[in-house]
């Protein structure tokens, strides 16, 4: 029973065990030719064992066997005169040769083994990362909203206190950041819940709600028309991070568009562009991760907490798609790609920019350098 069980487990070695004895009968049997068979044996145990890389123990007991057994037929063969003594040297050439082998397969394996402990570690980090992300969120919710109460109260009473409006700004912002390190947690935990859109009122919506607060140059392209798969509340969560950067990083004035059109491959790419201050080269590679800010020195107005386009990467990959940046000629272009198939239900058509925002204050198309796509 033991030896049928070995050979349901150890079927390449039964088969390879068998073709070994094949070959060692083959060089008893036509000693004249016994170097071909000699080497089919060689040839074929190195195989096996770089495909299985057996135990020390038992690649050690497995070599004794093939180097005693192949050295016995030709030395009795050398005996009878029937092969040249030099013939021998081929056993101990040939257990070299697979030593070495052994020694690159053994090397091989370790690294395999130590890539995976440290993707199994940095796997249990990641999963620590975010089980403390959401719980730290999850606390700090009720403290803030406290806080927010006992402020709000002050400020009735005390309606001229400068420190309070301080206060409840700091708060405000905290608040921010706390949604935005739950939004991070559900993305990880694949919490969205996917519904049918209308893509262009759903940016027309979005468009409008940002336009009539900051004083940009707003234009919007939708050259689109049909309803889309996603969350809405993950996706305007998404593009609010954009666009609240393209507000940050441009000056009253400066040119500021939403656009979205078909990838060519059944998906919908968002953008966001901007005329602004723009992105240095060497931060593209890591603008997507989390805490990342273009700049470290910037003032505390424009810097925010670097969670922003985390949030970005981490709703396009919760989609299935992923994000991209791009530079241009001057300010920055920011893609979202959706790989999501668009129901076309109506011919899509220009769509003005409303009070205050200045329809077709379009950016130059043309890009300097090629971005980074992340997620």
């Amino acid at each position: 029973m033991r030896a049928i069980g070995w050979l349901r487990r150890n079927p390449l070695e039964a088969a390879w065990a068998v073709f070994a004895i094949a070959n060692l009968v083959a060089m008893a049997a036509w000693p004249s030719w016994e170097t071909i068979p000699f080497h089919f044996l060689w040839i074929s145990l190195t195989i096996v064992y770089g495909i299985r890389t057996w135990s020390t123990r038992t690649m050690w007991a497995v070599l004794s066997v093939v180097i005693v057994a192949t050295g016995v037929s030709i030395s009795a063969d050398a005996f009878n005169g029937i092969q040249l003594w030099g013939e021998l040297f081929e056993v101990p050439l040939m257990s070299a040769m697979f030593l070495a082998m052994v020694w690159h397969a053994q090397r091989r394996q370790a690294a395999l083994a130590e890539v995976q402990g440290v993707a199994e570690m940095r796997a249990s980090l990641l999963e620590r990362q975010e089980r403390f992300l959401h719980d730290a969120s999850h606390e700090l919710r009720t403290p803030v909203t406290i806080a927010r109460g006992h402020l709000e109260l002050l400020r009735r009473e005390q309606p001229d206190a400068p420190e309070l409006d301080v206060a409840l700004d700091e708060l405000g912002r905290m608040e921010r950041i706390v949604e935005r390190l739950l939004l991070l947690a559900k993305s990880e935990q694949q919490g969205f819940a996917f519904v049918e859109i209308d893509l262009d009122a759903f940016l027309s919506d979005l468009f409008i709600r940002w336009s009539e607060v900051a004083p940009r140059a707003w234009r919007l392209d939708v050259d689109l028309a049909g309803r889309l798969l996603a969350d809405p509340e993950a996706l305007r969560d998404a593009l609010d991070a954009l666009l609240e950067n393209a507000v940050k990083y441009t000056n009253p004035g400066d040119a500021v568009e939403l656009a979205a059109h078909a990838d060519g491959a059944g998906g919908v790419v968002i953008e966001v562009s901007d005329s602004g201050l723009g992105i240095p080269p060497e931060v593209l590679p890591r603008i997507f991760d989390r805490w990342a800010r273009a700049d470290g020195a910037r003032t505390r107005e424009r810097g925010g907490a670097g969670l922003g386009l985390a949030i970005v990467a981490a709703v396009a990959r919760a989609h299935g798609g992923h994000c991209s940046v791009k530079r241009l000629p001057r300010g920055t272009s920011f893609r979202l790609h959706l790989p999501v198939r668009i129901a076309p239900d109506r011919a899509p058509g220009p769509t003005p920019a409303p009070e205050g925002g200045v329809a077709g204050a379009g950016l130059e198309p043309a890009l300097t350098e090629e971005g980074v796509a992340l997620g």
